[in-house]
């Protein structure tokens, strides 16, 4: 199997790359230290499987993954953070993750998640695992109790709730792991379907469908 590690300590890296390489089914073929470095190096290497940071410079490790997802769907990703709230789980999963642990994880459990990944699977770790359960839920109601919003899709209705609640572009691009630039095209993807003008009016029609309702855990 091969495998690309990106993270942005290179003891860490060095660590790991020891740990993985003393596998006798593990083949190390580079290291990243950044989410662009990463996108180039998979794709000069087209490695099995990517072990990815999530907080990185120049590019985040979600926005790696989105970019992966897209450009080499046959390369698997598994998360390796530090990182465990909800919102980097599903940030992870939503660019396209099939595995996220927390650096915590042993040598054994980061074998298991890499090789179920390769094979198609997916592995979360205990906290990513409960996480995980818990988006499925809050989407599911969601979608049941937003019905007045259809023309929204899941991640518009997502960044709507976010805008309704309070918290400015560049707050819900750190909460989302995605950058100011993405969410600002999706805010206006969202008043273009929702026929408003501004932020005042999407948020009287967002809480007049029930969102905005949670903390707005404003940064």
């Amino acid at each position: 199997m091969r495998v690309l590690i990106v993270d942005d300590h290179p003891m860490y890296r060095a660590g790991l790359a020891a740990a993985l390489s003393s596998l006798s089914d593990i083949t190390v073929v580079g290291e990243a230290g950044d989410g662009e470095a990463a996108v180039e190096s998979a794709l000069r290497l087209a490695p099995d499987v990517v072990l990815m940071d999530l907080h990185m410079p120049v590019m985040n490790g979600v926005e790696a993954t989105a970019r992966l997802r897209k450009e080499l769907p046959g390369t698997a990703v598994v998360v390796l953070t530090m990182l465990e709230s909800d919102e980097s789980v599903a940030a992870a999963v939503r660019a396209g993750a099939r595995g996220y642990l927390l650096k915590e994880a042993g040598r054994d459990e980061i074998l298991r998640a890499l090789e179920a990944c390769r094979d198609g699977g997916a592995y979360f770790g205990p906290n990513a695992a409960r996480a995980l359960a818990g988006l499925v839920g809050a989407e599911t109601r969601r979608a049941v109790a937003n019905p007045v919003l259809p023309e929204l899709t899941e991640r518009e209705v997502e960044i709507l709730d976010l805008v309704a609640r309070g918290l400015s572009n560049a707050a819900i691009a750190s909460r989302l792991y995605v950058s100011d630039k993405t969410v600002r095209n999706y805010v206006s993807t969202v008043y273009g379907k929702l026929g408003v003008s501004d932020r005042a009016a999407a948020v009287a029609r967002a809480r007049d469908a029930g969102l905005g309702s949670g903390p707005s855990g404003r940064r």
